[in-house]
């Protein structure tokens, strides 16, 4: 679902590490919160989606690493492909832990995954690599908004499995060194990005809309400070967070 992020680390608005103290369920531990049913479920849905991306990714970048010009390459990639599997094991346990199946939790969100990658699966290495980087931190934005609402235990786990493995540079390098060697392709690059942002966005949504847990939460019936208005300045900070990220690639938003 998501590997790298922009080289600075930067991340949206919404970071907890910005946020002010917090209130309501993002006060509690997940013992505390847990008890209330419709919150239980929206946060095994969150998790069965994170588990499922990360062993899609895991595999993505596996196969994608065939693509790789060179042995030092197919070498990096295979780290990041390792590095995403130990996150869904992760969040695999931790589903275990909570007395939820994780095939079970995983399966709804499979479908909507699968069709993502299967439309924007990439036709080079370069396409590859700017997936990774642009696509896959799209997602990481959007559950990076979603952790700020949720209990500190599940909040900590979401965020260390988004955590930026550093891979960012190694894209960022190869993407803009690629550019400077063929202008045209960064024309190319930038039209298959802005393809990746639309999928992306979509995809987020229909994984939202048809779980009634996580709509609700996203909206402010289980999670505070959520209402439609700030779900729309959610997406805001997530076009904005991709522009940037464009923009150390060397490709026009």
């Amino acid at each position: 679902m998501r590997c790298m992020e922009t080289p600075d680390n930067a991340t949206p608005a919404g970071d907890p590490e910005d946020a002010d103290t917090p209130t309501g369920i993002a006060a509690q531990d997940w013992a505390t919160a847990s008890a209330e049913p419709q919150y239980r479920a929206a946060v095994i849905d969150l998790l069965g989606a994170l588990a499922y991306g990360e062993l899609a990714a895991f595999e993505r970048l596996a196969e994608d690493a065939k693509l790789a010009p060179s042995l030092e390459d197919k070498a990096e990639l295979a780290k990041m492909a390792s590095a995403e599997f130990h996150h869904f094991e992760r969040l695999r346990d931790r589903l275990a832990a909570v007395d939820a199946e994780p095939t079970v939790a995983m399966e709804p969100f499979a479908k909507a995954l699968d069709d993502f990658h299967r439309q924007t699966a990439p036709s080079d290495w370069l396409e590859g690599l700017v997936k990774a980087y642009v696509g896959d931190s799209i997602a990481s934005d959007f559950y990076r908004e979603v952790a700020t609402r949720l209990d500190s235990d599940t909040r900590a786990l979401v965020l260390a499995v988004l955590d930026d493995t550093g891979h960012g540079n190694f894209a960022v390098e190869k993407v803009r060194a690629a550019i400077e060697a063929d202008p045209r392709v960064g024309g190319r690059l930038a039209l298959w990005a802005r393809r990746l942002m639309g999928e992306a966005l979509s995809q987020a949504q229909r994984v939202v809309a048809e779980r009634d847990a996580l709509s609700t939460m996203l909206v402010g019936g289980v999670a505070d400070g959520f209402d439609l208005a700030e779900v729309g300045r959610m997406f805001s900070r997530i076009t904005e967070a991709h522009t940037k990220r464009m923009a150390a690639l060397g490709l026009a938003a």
